[in-house]
């Protein structure tokens, strides 16, 4: 019997895979790491990935979230968020003579070889993103001119450049697949001639998460999304729930979960953006028995495997210090 009035839930269906990513687990591990390594206080631009729970753990273990350099004193230790930096934010760090180790996603940095690459090579880019995001501010930066943003189909036709420009297109990691693939069929229209990525640029950690909620979303009446409001990838879940024709929710705590959300309905979808820890996923999961749900099924899915290395420097420490640090 359900503790929550109108509340009749069920069952609970885990989309699978769900939460952290590679270029995630590595950003915190480098944080973690320095923290060990040399102390606290280490000084961190921007928050090294877009979930609550996360920057506020570390910072209760002597994390200072930056977003001006000019807060960091001379000789300090400064890490780079996941989401990357433009050249200009590395040459002012270089300036100030702090000891830098950069948690860029490696996927992010790929792209931004490419852009350095292809430019020394004539080309200007069109960039598929989403205006403001660190990332896209990250990848723009990488030059002093010629890349031009797109939010949506609509931009496309405004962006201003001659006929026979060399043209390639590159995109923001954490987007809609869909949106993606539709923004860049209208720059193909209308520059036939644009250079594509070898490897298309959104991540496989955002692809599988979006690609397990296509298959999860039908299967349930209700979806709830684990992420942060500044999680670009969290909000294309449940947006992509949504449009699946599922309503669908965020939460960035379990606190944030509404029985009404739940009303009339027996079973909910969960999932969690590349950013959100299992921990959360795991305190949703109470919650939601709390209101009613008798049983837990996961959903096959995608198994992840990829690693990704870490800075020169941070890796000397054991993965049991780093462990015992995270509990």
């Amino acid at each position: 019997m359900s503790s929550v009035s109108g509340v009749n839930l069920q069952e609970v269906v885990l989309a699978e895979p769900r939460g952290f990513c590679a270029g995630v687990d590595r950003a915190i591990e480098i944080v973690e790491r320095a923290l060990i390594k040399f102390g606290a206080p280490i000084y961190v631009r921007h928050e090294i990935v877009h979930n609550t729970y996360v920057v506020n753990d570390l910072k209760s273990r002597g994390a200072i979230f930056i977003e001006d350099l000019a807060e960091v004193p001379p000789g300090a230790t400064l890490v780079f968020s996941a989401h990357g930096v433009s050249q200009a934010v590395r040459r002012e760090a270089a300036e100030r003579g702090f000891h830098v180790f950069d948690a860029t996603c490696p996927l992010v940095t790929k792209v931004h070889v490419e852009v350095a690459k292809l430019n020394k090579e004539g080309y200007q880019f069109i960039m598929i993103g989403h205006k403001g995001h660190p990332e896209v501010e990250g990848t723009m930066g990488q030059l002093n001119a010629g890349i031009h943003l797109v939010e949506e189909v609509a931009d496309v036709a405004k962006v201003d450049l001659a006929p026979d420009t060399k043209l390639a297109v590159v995109t923001q990691t954490t987007l809609s697949v869909d949106d993606a693939a539709e923004i860049l069929a209208a720059v193909k229209a209308r520059f036939p001639q644009v250079r594509e990525p070898k490897q298309q640029d959104i991540c496989y950690a955002t692809q599988n998460r979006q690609d397990a909620v296509k298959v999860m979303a039908p299967q349930v009446e209700v979806v709830v999304v684990v992420g942060s409001p500044t999680s670009s990838n969290s909000n294309r879940l449940r947006e992509l729930a949504e449009r699946l024709g599922t309503p669908a929710y965020m939460v960035d705590s379990p606190e944030d979960l509404l029985p009404e959300w739940l009303e009339g309905r027996s079973r909910v979808g969960l999932t969690a953006g590349a950013s959100a820890p299992d921990i959360l996923v795991t305190e949703v999961i109470a919650r939601l028995r709390a209101m009613g749900a008798t049983s837990v099924r996961r959903l096959s899915g995608v198994e992840e495997t990829i690693q990704f290395p870490l800075p020169l420097g941070l890796g000397d420490k054991s993965m049991a210090e780093v462990s015992s640090s995270r509990s």
